[in-house]
């Protein structure tokens, strides 16, 4: 019982972050077609500056070694590396919708889940079983089915003008974000979270800045301000902050690739809104595609997926059935850990015993 309470509780984070991805994109929705507010950078850039005031003042009133001079003297070339790919990840797919068609960023935005399974199996380490594989193809498979219905009833496909290099930004988009999620799964289970959102804070308002004066200080003059203008900006940044501080929260609780996967349902609360709001067209093929992607997350999070701490748990890993090694070793072995749908645990046994 449960084990049934902590994988709907995985499921339901995902749908969290789902749902805020939903508001980040209705409101960018209003702001550039409704009010002809195409700025993306200036949207990340309010982002990034409530994390500072947030997260980065907080580091900068700690003591000791947490404290925020303590953590760029170590490590501030890093977290300089991240914030700029951050950064680039958000605008590359914004971008990417100027030049190729919705049915292409919603599928070529997948390959953002290759890319963090790969960087989770060489980096962190991270080892998969079948199901869980399986979980992934029945979650993009929901995916493509959200995209056929997209063509069938004739939704909005977009520009579609330049589309190989609209193609090619959304790779790269995806590429990037992958590299910032595996590497906000290691912060946030070996550092903190605040430490994470911090940096980010620090040096994405910082470099957003400068990409903001130097690429969009024209379009912010053509913005026609009002309150509701102001109001939409407000929901942004609200959706926006809420999703960063949220997702090392969920990231910890169960890993990079399960928060993608979740992250699918996102279109399709978009279109379910949009019902609504802009009209859409329905076709049940939307419904199917929300019910395959969640069969996939339930897939994917019923197993757990095996974290091999130290490189010489790894072989055993590969052959829990063969016998126990012996290996020197000239310090403390660290525990080989099991990551759950919610966390981890330590194994009361570890495969290799240190003489």
């Amino acid at each position: 019982m449960r084990r049934m309470k902590d994988l709907l509780l995985s499921v339901a984070l995902g749908q969290v972050l789902s749902l805020l991805i939903c508001g980040i994109g209705l409101t960018s929705k209003y702001l550039s077609e409704d009010f002809h507010a195409n700025t993306p950078v200036f949207q990340s850039f309010l982002n990034y500056i409530l994390l500072f005031l947030v997260y980065t003042t907080t580091l900068a009133v700690r003591q000791g070694e947490e404290n925020l001079l303590a953590i760029l003297k170590r490590r501030w070339w890093k977290y300089m590396i991240l914030g700029i790919v951050d950064i680039e990840a958000n605008y590359l797919v914004v971008k990417a919708y100027q030049y190729t068609t919705l049915t292409s960023v919603q599928l070529l935005d997948c390959f953002v889940i290759p890319v963090v399974i790969l960087l989770s199996w060489f980096f962190l380490l991270v080892r998969y079983k079948a199901v869980h594989f399986i979980g992934i193809v029945v979650c993009i498979l929901g995916m493509g089915c959200m995209a056929g219905a997209d063509v069938l009833v004739g939704r909005q496909q977009g520009a579609g003008e330049n589309k190989l290099i609209g193609d090619l930004l959304v790779l790269g988009g995806a590429t990037l974000y992958g590299i910032s999620n595996v590497c906000e799964e290691y912060i946030v289970r070996n550092l903190s979270r605040v430490e994470f959102l911090g940096m980010i804070g620090l040096f994405g308002s910082f470099f957003s800045g400068i990409q903001l004066a130097i690429m969009e200080h024209k379009e912010l003059l053509k913005v026609p301000w009002d309150w509701q203008i102001g109001l939409l900006y407000v929901g942004f940044s609200a959706c926006m902050f809420g999703l960063y501080s949220f997702m090392p929260v969920v990231i910890k609780k169960t890993s990079a690739t399960a928060v993608n996967l979740s992250l699918l349902t996102a279109d399709l609360y978009s279109l379910f809104c949009g019902l609504f709001l802009f009209h859409y067209k329905f076709s049940g093929l939307y419904l199917l595609s929300f019910f395959t992607i969640l069969v996939g997350l339930v897939l994917y999070s019923s197993t757990s997926t095996y974290v091999a701490q130290d490189p010489r748990v790894y072989k055993q890993f590969r052959n829990p059935s063969g016998p126990v090694v012996d290996l020197p070793t000239t310090g403390q072995l660290e525990p080989s850990v099991t990551y759950t749908s919610l966390g981890q645990e330590t194994e009361e046994e570890p495969h290799v015993r240190v003489a």
